[in-house]
């Protein structure tokens, strides 16, 4: 019995693994996007976040499976739980690349600009933090999961960064350009959310390790 819950947990770390790839290569691809200006890849990846809608689907269904079928011991039971939680999270981040796409459509591609070049790496940073929460979660790596936690803190300086760029535009083109700066401040509050789900993940996935989570502080038996 216990091996055949062990391959089915081993099965819900690959679905996991999974599903951060496919966040990870839509934020690639809405960031290629955006520097492009290609509507057509931006359409790509709106329809391809119903894949990642699929497998969340798929994994709750397989968590449910483990909760009701096999009555895991108590680490078990966090761990189960936490991937629950995390892929409400990477759902999220499928939304938020297709929120991206949806402004490079609505502006026709004309969105990125030359001046705006940390808004690459911001999106390369969001994208390591996401691999990095689920890699530990599969490896059971509290200290990566708390390295994840602390990059939140680098995206935060990178929107205000490009937010305070964009007021100086504003202040320097007298409200030319508008549209363009506002969509420029919105995909990059898209990547700083996207930066807060990675870190909620890391959170979790330092709850299925220790047993306390940052917002409750309660600890659970393991």
């Amino acid at each position: 019995m216990r091996n055949k819950f062990d391959e089915q947990l081993h099965r819900l770390e690959e679905l996991l693994t999974q599903m951060g790839e496919l966040c990870e290569t839509a934020i690639a691809k809405a960031t290629q996007a955006l520097k492009d200006g290609s509507i057509e890849q931006a359409k790509i990846i709106i329809a391809e976040d119903e894949e990642i809608d699929q497998l969340e689907k798929d994994i709750e269904r397989l968590c449910l499976k483990l909760l009701l079928q096999q009555q895991p011991v108590a680490k078990d039971l966090r761990r189960i739980s936490a991937a629950l939680k995390m892929i409400t999270d990477m759902e999220r981040i499928g939304d938020q690349t297709s929120d991206i796409a949806e402004i490079i459509i609505s502006s026709k591609g004309v969105v990125a600009t030359d001046e705006i070049h940390v808004i690459g790496t911001m999106a390369s940073e969001v994208s390591k933090m996401v691999r990095n929460s689920v890699t530990a979660y599969v490896n059971r790596d509290l200290e990566l999961a708390k390295d994840v936690m602390k990059a939140d803190d680098e995206i935060d300086q990178y929107f205000d960064e490009v937010r305070d760029e964009m007021i100086d535009f504003i202040k320097e083109e007298k409200g030319e350009n508008g549209k363009k700066i506002f969509d420029l401040i919105m995909v990059t509050k898209y990547l700083e959310r996207i930066g807060d789900h990675a870190t909620n993940i890391a959170e979790w996935v330092e709850f299925s390790i220790t047993g306390v989570h940052k917002d409750s502080a309660v600890i659970h038996e393991r």
